[in-house]
């Protein structure tokens, strides 16, 4: 199993995952803030079906890596573009920028030190993609295919204000401050499994790819921060987004506590 480092980069969300943000809504359980609970978004309906053919890809051929990355992120834009347009929400297409090696400091905070990683600068709607090694070991999984549209979910939630309202949540403890983090990735989870779903079936892939992507899937283990959600946690909201299609399904915001653990 692995799992990589991949984030949104904002100095307001980065100060509210630190603890130290400060805004007038406080964050509950489930979280009442309504740009969060009942944003436009879930009222949209399911993804448009589109087409997306995966370009081939390379064991260590990290230019071919980079074109299906391009590849994948126009799919999501043609799809998210559809959709938003209908229902009446802002839509702008993201930056997408490939560098053999991300700044130390990127986006107004220290980055970390892996061989391949991504990040969503949202002063500047860029995703920016660092591919090393480790993703081009096996790149003929759906991983990589996941990791983008999850990472385009960061430019989603921009758009239509989740993000922004996420970061004028008050948190008064860690464990409140750990929760958000992970209501928030994995809304990121599940509306990567109705992106795929919209685009499925893809060419040469069967349900048995997907099933192995979920196999490969790795949450918080035990003594580590919950900053991410436990592995079985993670599979239900991406198993969930890909069984409706619809971002109306992704609401983590309203759930549980018990949901997003």
């Amino acid at each position: 199993m692995r799992k990589f480092p991949i984030m949104a980069l904002t100095v307001a969300s980065m100060l509210s995952l630190t603890g130290t943000a400060t805004a007038a809504t406080t964050a509950a359980d489930p979280v009442k803030h309504p740009k969060l609970i009942a944003n436009p978004l879930y009222e949209a309906g399911a993804l448009p079906a589109t087409t997306c053919d995966e370009p081939p890809v390379k064991r260590n051929n990290r230019k071919l890596a980079r074109a299906y990355i391009d590849a994948i992120v126009a799919c999501l834009d043609t799809t998210w573009e559809q959709h938003l347009t209908a229902a009446g929400l802002p839509f702008s297409k993201p930056k997408v920028r490939h560098v053999d090696k991300i700044p130390k400091t990127y986006c107004g905070i220290k980055t970390d030190n892996e061989d391949s990683t991504t990040y969503y600068c949202d002063r500047t709607n860029t995703l920016i993609f660092q591919v090393g090694k480790t993703w081009l070991k096996d790149p003929s999984d759906m991983w990589l295919l996941s990791t983008v549209s999850y990472m385009y979910g960061w430019h989603v939630k921009k758009l239509v204000g989740i993000a922004d309202a996420y970061d004028v949540l008050s948190v008064h403890s860690k464990a409140e401050d750990r929760e958000l983090s992970r209501r928030s990735k994995l809304q990121n989870e599940c509306l990567s499994g109705a992106f795929i779903k919209s685009v499925w079936p893809l060419k040469g892939r069967t349900t048995k790819d997907w099933n192995y992507l979920q196999s490969m899937q790795n949450g918080d283990e035990p003594g580590e921060a919950r900053w991410y959600g436990k592995t079985a946690t993670i599979v239900a909201w991406s198993k969930r987004g890909f069984a409706t299609g619809d971002p109306g399904s992704c609401n983590t915001w309203a759930a549980p506590s018990s949901k997003v653990a």
